[in-house]
């Protein structure tokens, strides 16, 4: 039988007008940056391809982290999870969005995959060997299959979360969300290295790492952390967030978020190291043309404020409690994966030098206004808390 834990209907809040007050501006800039974008496909539809696909890998990061992210939680139940877990919902619910925003990359293949150029695989035998896996087709099924699964994962956790809202805790529906969790993250990472061979890798035919699809899964969930933060931090003085939002849960999530930018830097340093010792031409490559032609400087910043900055910020004790201070960290830190993921793609793309187009700027705002707006709607939606969740109910209760 279910065990109905309700809280008093004061603490039925929804989102604050703080979050509201930004919705119709992200859709208008949203609206403008695919408006700009779509024009300047016409003039140069190849820069288009290949800038939507950076803007679209670093939105996806975001909904794909927030799922992983929720199923983390509820593996660990820990307090910190139970506080933004209706951050990390609204971020999931945009999985199905972020489906759709995939029909542009099958629209242009062949503007950034050299395996979708028929001319370029007549033309090597790398790319015909490798074209039973790399083919148009086949990537498309595989991203269907992907989809299917993350979209199943994220609206199947927050349907029950809304259950629980209305119908109270339930042990039996508990039971069933940790098993999706344990399945849904095994499922996670497999279905996401995959795809982060083949929408990231593959631009590269020839070059090839064990850990890029890890690397690929393991980066969302930092961006989904960051995010998580930025927006409880932006509603944690409105009651009864405050009571849940407290000092202590911003420390957890800041230790948190530290240990992910660790664990980046582990993933990268690794990487390196491992190929570098090797000296094989066909993996070091990789790394050579990021160090050449200005593409260094990047190199540069994101060891500096991907690693270094936030590293050093979030060793404060006092910073990490502070609501607006870690929020501050959290930003860089979202700044600088738009930044990561520029890097991973575009020295593929322009081997021989720095290159950076508007439709990069005019991409990320145009997906990221629309993702933004829906992301505000659907929080605003319900009760900014897991209201009947034992962990939240708890410390509502003690208030």
């Amino acid at each position: 039988m279910a065990e109905s834990k309700f809280i008093p209907a004061e603490f039925e809040l929804s989102s604050s007008n703080v979050l509201r007050r930004i919705q119709s501006p992200a859709l208008g800039l949203g609206g403008i940056g695919l408006g700009a974008s779509f024009v300047g496909a016409l003039v140069w539809p190849s820069q288009f391809f290949q800038a939507w696909l950076v803007a679209y890998l670093y939105w996806l990061g975001m909904s794909l982290g927030c799922t992983a992210l929720l199923m983390l939680q509820y593996i660990s139940g820990g307090r910190w999870g139970a506080a933004i877990r209706r951050p990390l919902e609204a971020g999931a619910a945009n999985v199905p969005l972020m489906a759709l925003c995939f029909i542009p990359i099958l629209l242009g293949l062949s503007s950034v995959y050299p395996w979708a150029n028929p001319d370029l695989v007549a033309a090597s035998s790398v790319l015909q060997y490798k074209s039973v896996y790399l083919n148009p087709t086949f990537f498309a099924v595989r991203a269907a299959i992907f989809f299917t699964i993350w979209i199943f994962l994220s609206t199947r956790l927050i349907s029950w979360s809304r259950q629980e809202d209305t119908q109270g805790w339930d042990a039996k529906r508990a039971g069933r969300v940790s098993v999706l969790s344990h399945i849904g993250m095994i499922l996670w990472v497999l279905t996401m290295s995959l795809a982060g061979i083949d929408w990231g890798m593959s631009i590269e035919v020839a070059w090839f790492s064990h850990i890029y699809g890890l690397m690929f899964a393991g980066c969302q969930i930092l961006t989904a952390l960051a995010l998580g933060i930025v927006v409880s931090a932006r509603i944690a003085d409105h009651k009864p967030v405050s009571t849940v939002l407290s000092s202590d849960r911003f420390h957890d999530l800041g230790k948190l978020l530290l240990a992910f930018v660790m664990v980046w830097t582990y993933f990268q340093l690794s990487q390196y190291l491992i190929m570098w010792g090797a000296n094989l031409p066909e993996e070091v490559d990789w790394y050579i043309l990021r160090n050449a032609g200005g593409w260094q400087y990047l190199t540069l910043a994101l060891f500096a404020f991907h690693f270094i900055v936030p590293f050093g910020l979030l060793l404060s004790q006092k910073r990490k409690k502070r609501p607006m201070a870690i929020a501050g960290v959290a930003t860089l830190i979202l700044v600088m994966r738009y930044v990561d993921i520029f890097w991973w793609i575009m020295p593929s793309l322009y081997p021989a030098s720095f290159t950076i187009s508007p439709l990069h700027l005019t991409t990320v705002v145009g997906i990221g206004g629309v993702w933004v707006w829906r992301y505000v709607g659907t929080l605003a939606a319900h009760p900014v808390l897991a209201i009947n969740e034992p962990l939240v109910a708890t410390e509502l209760e003690h208030a």
